[in-house]
Formats: C-alpha cells, sequence, structure tokens
C-alpha cells in the first residue's frame, strides 16, 4: 500500500473551496448531467441498432440454415407412392418449410426457404405464407410476407425489383416462374416500350376484375386486401372460373425501412410452371441465370 510522502501532499492543490468561493455552478453541473444523459441514451440507441440490424441477423441465418436442411430433408425423403402420385402439400405447421424462393436479380445466392405462417417467431426463421392465401403455382395469391431490416432482412431489397424480374418458387415436385407486374407509371406506355423485352413474355397489364393490381404499391398496415385472391377486391374471385383466375405472388413487407408506419408491396403473376424431372434432379429454371 501505497502513502503519499510530504513533498507530495504540500504539491496538492486544496480540495475544498477556497476563499470566496462557493463551490460547483449549479447550471454547469445540470448541463453536465444532461450531457451525461444524451450520450448514455445514444450508446443504448447504438447498441440496439447493432442488435436488430446485425446480431438477428447471425441470428436467423442460423435458424434460415436449420429450415432449409429440414426441407430439404422432407423432399428427400419422399417414399417411391408420393413420387408416383407427386402431390404436393401445403397445409404443415405453423414455422415448417413449404418452398424455396429465388430472386435472380439479387444475385446467384439469394435463396430462402418460405415457411407457412406469419408470426413473428416464424418471421425471425425467414419470409412467411400467409395461412389462407393461395398455393404456389395456383390459381389466386401465393402472398409471403419478410422482413426488410434485421431478422435476416429478406425483403430489404424489394423496392429494387424492375417490372418483368423473375421470382422463382420452388416445391417438392415443381418450379413455378413469376414476373413483377408492370409498376403504375409504366401501364399505359407498356405496348410500345417494355413489352418488346423478352423477358417481359407473358407479363402485361391485367384486365378486369386485376386492372388495379400494379408491380408496386405502397399501402398503410391496415390495407390486408393485398393479399386476397384478386387483390384489394373482396370477394371478386367469385365472379371468374378457375380458368379465369390468375396465379399471382405477393411480397409484402415495412415501408421504409426501419419503421412499420406503411407496407410495401410487390404483385407479380406465373408466366411459367414444370414438373422437376427425377431423372435429371439437379435441372433448374434457366430464369434462374438472370442476375443481371
Amino acid at each position: 500500500m501505497s502513502t503519499v510522502g510530504h513533498s507530495e501532499a504540500a504539491a496538492a492543490p486544496p480540495t475544498g473551496p477556497g476563499p470566496g468561493r462557493t463551490g460547483r455552478d449549479p447550471v454547469r453541473t445540470a448541463v453536465r448531467g444532461i450531457g451525461e444523459l444524451l450520450i448514455t441514451a445514444g450508446l443504448v440507441v447504438l447498441l440496439f441498432v447493432v442488435y436488430e440490424v446485425y446480431v438477428t441477423d447471425l441470428l436467423s441465418a442460423a435458424k434460415q440454415r436449420d429450415a432449409t436442411a429440414a426441407l430439404d430433408q422432407e423432399w428427400r425423403s419422399a417414399t417411391p407412392e408420393d413420387e408416383r402420385d407427386r402431390v404436393e402439400h401445403f397445409d404443415g405447421p405453423e414455422g415448417s418449410g413449404i418452398a424455396k424462393m429465388y430472386v435472380p436479380a439479387f444475385g446467384a445466392d439469394y435463396s430462402f426457404t418460405v415457411l407457412q405462417g406469419t408470426t413473428e417467431k416464424t418471421l425471425e426463421v425467414g419470409p412467411g405464407h400467409y395461412t389462407g392465401s393461395g398455393d404456389p403455382g395456383m390459381p389466386g395469391n401465393f402472398a409471403v410476407a419478410g422482413h426488410r431490416v434485421g431478422k435476416g432482412a429478406p425483403f430489404n431489397d424489394i423496392d429494387l425489383l424492375n417490372s418483368c424480374d423473375a421470382i422463382v418458387v420452388e416445391t417438392a415436385y415443381s418450379w413455378y416462374v413469376y414476373r413483377v407486374l408492370p409498376k403504375s407509371d409504366e401501364v399505359a406506355d407498356w405496348a410500345s416500350t417494355k413489352a418488346a423485352d423478352p423477358r417481359c413474355a407473358g407479363v402485361g397489364p391485367l384486365g378486369a376484375p386485376y386492372e388495379q393490381v400494379v408491380g408496386q404499391e405502397i399501402v398503410a398496415p391496415t390495407q390486408g386486401g393485398v393479399v386476397l385472391p384478386v387483390p384489394n377486391r373482396p370477394g371478386a374471385e367469385q365472379t371468374l372460373s378457375a380458368g379465369q383466375q390468375v396465379s399471382l405472388m405477393t411480397l409484402t413487407t415495412c415501408h421504409p425501412k426501419f419503421s412499420d408506419r406503411q407496407r410495401l408491396i410487390v404483385h407479380a403473376v406465373m408466366v411459367k410452371q414444370w414438373a422437376k424431372n427425377p431423372q435429371q434432379p439437379g435441372q433448374t429454371p434457366p430464369e434462374l441465370k438472370e442476375t443481371s
């Protein structure tokens, strides 16, 4: 234990208020205290952002890998009878994998297992299929929700999707190719502009009762009609025969980033589908190569 010598003690400044001094300035003390509180609050917010944006991404990535492995195992374990009947099942329990989705425009490595349901726990793992909405490839609306920031952020960049960009969905026995519909500012001139693009084959403004369905829209969180069979037209599908119903896919996420004030919606239409060939398990759609 060290002690302070006489010479050090003599050189030390006085600790108490000197003659004519009254202690600390209360205004300065208050300002300093407020500053310290603001710094502390800023650090707390920063740590929260780091957790939400980065840590939850890592946690969700691990959960997504597990979900994908489980779905792959389920597909591999199909019995000969299953292969012969080749009946798709999308009625699994909440949180179970039902399909995979690819967006080539986001890069060759963009792939997510789509889970059944849209509870918070499910969406921490990956994109979730709105229970009760259409099934992949079927007439109706295959609607999928996903986080935009943190928790894997599968839909972080869906605002960058252009009309005719491909969204490829893989199921146990089939491939389905959807393409983003024309955006609202493209509808009027579609025939003289993008309609000539080979990637836009099968894509164009939809007729009644789908005429209001466009490639992208921003809506209030309460506007749940975007996932209806005919988006925003309750019951309209009842006026159509099965052959008249369009096979749509709808993606929903929060908007703007770091906020849930609104919802960003992307609508796509199915343009191709085909059954997987058991003799060529590695065969994939050419649309997966549309990475530029």
